[in-house]
Order: structure tokens, then sequence, then C-alpha cells
């Protein structure tokens, strides 16, 4: 008896001693990622406010060049230590810390946007006002003494900037006199005696010297060294694939790229097609239909347009049944688990949110926001424009469309995606997400959600979703052929629409967004198509004890992960 009381005693140490070497290990490993996150959210505090790290409103960007060199030198570091045997930090979260640490590099070493972005000043400028006066969780007595000090703050970017541009171009010296023109105007209206305050007394002088400051800032750049390029937003194919082994983190090249995305063109167009040719005997058995293919999917997709919300308010009604019923669906297809409390809003996308009404866009709630409401703005348009405009918009945003891409949005998609990763113990996935991820989930859950029954027999939904796939193709391709062979918004356009059957707004929204974010553009190919592939893979191993459930919540659950991470992940997981 004694014996065992002994043992016992002993195997109940050695217990602890292992959990105390667990817990050391784990503390260990989230050093480097917690070390990190921290030098990010001061280098980067009105990022990390709108990321949710609130108490970073009490520090603003410091862009001088020893701040800089700081930030290169601390990112230089961090890769050293990953690319240690045995860093201290888990190996997912490490390979994102690496593709984030290698970015900030290129950013501000490789490609030295400091030295020849005027931007990065003056939209800093712009912000550092307008981000106290909209913070409803501050006290008035905070705000005024943080006013105070972004006058001071404002100050140190323009002497930051006279120290590090060293030359611009035209059209951002253009944009850049207008903008510093417009804050000088509002601050030479602004009356001091809405921000009393009697913790800083020096509000006006400050003002006066942030005045002072922006016009000599507006004098300084006139005089720097206009850049030589006529097309600073076009990269080239070295720098493409330069920067899409960077944001992909693979070997993945332009050529190989186009050469994917114009075959998955080519395969999707065939099969909408035969989606087509079912659509049009069963609807018009009696027309004699000796009809080539193009005509075939061209009659079908009018029709689909035709089907279209008459305004706005009927689009905002359409959309909330929608929701509805996609969270039945998903619930009685044990599809995925869904989130216990709903924190989804709907609304019409404002007007003065410009070009993107137009589109509409899902406005996630930030990952650390203490109240994490995520809010879909759906497209709108004016009903003051002419009638024949008002219904080409909303053929673009026809129902059979929204009856897809409600799945791509919200369930199981962005929102649903976006509500669960937060819940993960690894910031550094939240802060750092994968970009492919993001994206390549919402375009993969049409999909799921249509294979498993999701509109049955309704071929013109299907049809929406084939389109959208052939969206996402188009988007990677023309970014290559963009950046790469030198293609002019007349080809874009004539290719997405001919080509690609873009609908009339998504083509016109297209070559803005391939000149400002090519990478980004490539996400919804490029991951969607990991993940199908990643599906295919599970099933064909798993056979019989395959769970879609299992499957769709691990990722979810996982975070915004590099997509191949989870063959590893699954290999090593047990269904529960």
């Amino acid at each position: 008896m004694a014996l065992s009381k002994h043992f016992l005693l002993m195997k109940g140490n050695f217990i602890l001693l292992l959990l105390s070497v667990f817990l050391t290990v784990s503390l260990q490993s989230q050093e480097l990622a917690d070390g990190y996150i921290q030098k990010w959210k001061k280098f980067y505090p009105s990022k990390a406010v709108r990321a949710g790290f609130r108490p970073s409103v009490f520090h603003y960007e410091n862009r001088s060049i020893a701040e800089i060199s700081k930030w290169i030198q601390f990112n230089e570091q961090t890769l050293t230590k990953l690319s240690e045997s045995n860093p201290d930090i888990d190996a997912i979260d490490a390979r994102l810390l690496r593709v984030q640490t290698q970015s900030e590099v290129d950013k501000w070493k490789t490609l030295a946007i400091h030295n020849n972005n005027l931007n990065i000043y003056t939209k800093l400028i712009s912000r550092a006002i307008p981000i106290i006066t909209k913070a409803e969780y501050l006290l008035a007595s905070e705000k005024s003494n943080l006013i105070c000090k972004r006058y001071l703050s404002i100050e140190k970017l323009c002497l930051a900037g006279k120290e590090n541009l060293k030359k611009i171009t035209k059209n951002d010296l253009k944009s850049g006199i207008e903008d510093l023109s417009k804050i000088l105007e509002n601050l030479n209206t602004k009356s001091d005696t809405t921000f009393t305050s009697t913790i800083c007394a020096d509000t006006k002088n400050n003002r006066l010297k942030a005045i002072s400051s922006i016009k000599s800032f507006i004098d300084f750049i006139r005089t720097v060294q206009i850049s030589a390029e006529t097309n600073t937003s076009i990269l080239g194919q070295k720098e493409y694939n330069r920067q899409l082994s960077l944001y992909t983190d693979s070997e993945l090249n332009s050529k190989k790229l186009a050469a994917m995305a114009l075959n998955e063109i080519e395969t999707v167009k065939s099969i909408m097609s035969k989606i087509s040719k079912q659509y049009i005997y069963e609807t018009y058995p009696d027309k004699a239909l000796s009809i080539n293919d193009s005509m075939l999917i061209d009659m079908a997709l009018k029709d689909m347009e035709k089907d279209a919300p008459l305004n706005g308010t009927e689009y905002l009604q359409f959309w909330q049944g929608l929701a509805d019923d996609a969270v039945d669906f998903i619930t009685k297809n044990n599809i995925a688990t869904l989130p216990k409390n709903q924190t989804l809003k709907i609304q019409t996308a404002p007007e003065s949110a410009g070009p993107a009404a137009r589109i509409g866009w899902v406005a996630s709630a930030p990952p650390f926001e203490p109240n994490p409401i995520t809010t879909l703005n759906l497209p709108s348009i004016p009903e003051t424009l002419p009638k024949q405009e008002q219904i080409d918009f909303w053929a673009s945003f026809n129902k059979p469309f929204n009856r897809m891409i409600v799945i791509h949005e919200l369930f199981p998609g962005h929102y649903m995606q976006l509500k669960i990763s937060r819940e993960t113990p690894h910031p550094i996935r939240l802060l750092f997400p994968y970009g492919i991820y993001i994206e390549g989930w919402a375009t993969f859950t049409e999909k799921v959600l249509l294979d498993a029954g999701w509109q049955k027999g309704e071929h013109l939904t299907l049809l929406a979703h084939l389109r959208k796939r052939l969206e996402n193709a188009n988007r990677a391709y023309t970014s290559v052929q963009v950046h790469c062979n030198g293609w002019s918004k007349e080809q874009v356009m004539k290719f997405s629409a001919e080509t690609s059957l873009l609908a009339p707004q998504f083509a016109k929204s297209l070559w803005g967004r391939i000149k400002n974010s090519p990478m980004q553009l490539t996400s919804y190919y490029l991951g969607g198509a990991q993940f199908a592939e990643l599906l295919k893979s599970e099933k064909e191993r798993l056979g019989n004890k395959f769970e879609l459930r299992f499957f769709m919540d691990t990722i979810m659950k996982a975070g915004p992960i590099p997509i191949n991470e989870f063959y590893g992940i699954f290999k090593n997981s047990i269904p529960q």
C-alpha cells in the first residue's frame, strides 16, 4: 500500500514536471510572436487601432529615418530568429510571420516607399485628427489632449517627409498638394474652443505649428525631383513575379499563373455552355435552337439579368431573406457548425462611400474589436439617376447572382469564417493572415453548398456561380496581362466582357483594382482552386470516413493560414 502511494506520488510529480515543461515551452513559443506584435503596434498605431487595439489611439506614426531604420533592423533580426532550426514559435505562425517580416523589409528597404511615395505622409496627416474626433470610446478630455498632441505629430510627419522624400510622380505631386491644401483649409477654419482642455494648454500654438509645417511641406514637395517613370503603377514582369512569390509564399510566376487562369476560363465556359443548353431547352422547348454555344450562353445570361430587383429597398429585403435561408440550409445539411451568436448587420451601402457603393463590401469587425459587429454593405445606386442606368445596374446584381453570392459573403463565407477565426489563440494569424485563404475560402464555399443541393435544379443560380468563377480567373489573367504584357484599359474591358463574360458593373470596376491591388486579385482564383484540391484529396484519403462538417470546421477554426498546411493538420486530426 505504501509502495503504491509512493509510486502515485512520483507519478504525480512527474506529470507536474511535464506540465511545467509544456507551459514553459508554450510561453516561450509566444515570446517571438508577442514581441513582434508589440513592435508592430508601436510602428503602426493607426493600423493597430483599426485592428481593435484601442490603447494604440494614444500614439501616432513616426516616419523619421531613425524610426524606419530601427523598424527595418527589427524585422531583419526577426527573420534571422525565424531561420533558426527551432525558433520559439508555432511552425505555422512562424511561416506567416516570416512572410510578414519579408514584406516589411521589402516595403521599407527594397522599395523604400518613404523615399518615393508622398501618399504615405499625406494620408497620415489627413487622418491624424479625424481618428480622434470619431473615436466614441474616448472621453471629451482625452480627445482634447490627443488632438493637441496630434498637431505635433503632423509637424513631425511634415519634417519626416522633407527628410525622406527623394522623388515623386507628377500625379503624386498633384494629389498631394490637393490633399494638403484641404487639410490646411480645415485647420484654418477650425475653432480652438471646440477642443478646450485643461490638460493641454498649447492647443492653439500646436495647431499653428501644424499649419506652418504643412505650408512648408507643400513648398518642399514642389522642389522634389519628378520621377521619370511614365506609369509607376505598372510593375513589369520581373517585379510582378517577385511580388507574386512573396504574396503566395511560393515559386509561382506570372507565366504559370496566366496559363492556369486561361485554362480555367476555357474550362468554365465549356461547363456554362452545357448548363445554358439545358436551361434553354427546358425553358423554351418549342424554339428551334440551331444556334452556337456562345449564343446559348448569352441567352441564358440575359434571362438571368432580367430576374433583378427594382430598387434598393427590394434588394435589402431580398438579402435579409437569403441570409436566413442560407443558415437553415447549412444546419439541415450538417455542412458546418454555425456561430452561436450572430453579430451581422445588413444595410445598403451609403452613397458617401463613392465607387465602392456600386459593388458593395463586407465591413468585417476588426480581429481584436471589443464590439465585433460585421456589416454587409449592399451595392447601391441613387434613384435620381436615369431609369435605364438603374435597370442596367440592378441587372448586374440579379437575384440568381445573389442566391449564390450570399454563400460567398455570409454563410459559410466571409462573415462566418472571420467570426469563427476570431476565436483562434494565434494572434499572428489574425493580424497577418495568409491573403489567398480569405477570398479563396469564400470562393470555395460557393461550390460546396451548390454541390450539397443549394438551389438544386436552378440552372441560372449555377450559371451565376460559373460566371463568378470566370470572373475570378479573369481577375488573375488580366492582372498578369496588364503588369507583365502592357495591356491597356480597353484591352482589359474587351477581354473581360467578350471572353470572360463579365457583367458590365464588374468590368467597369476592374481596371482600378488591377492597378492598385494586382496580387490580391489573384487570391480568388488561386485560393478557390487550392481549397478545391484539398477537399478532393481529403475525400480520396478518407473515403467513407470523410465528414464535411469536420472538414469545414477545422479550416475555419485554424484561422487564415497557408492552405497547403492543412494537409498535415488533417493527417494528424481525428474527427470529433
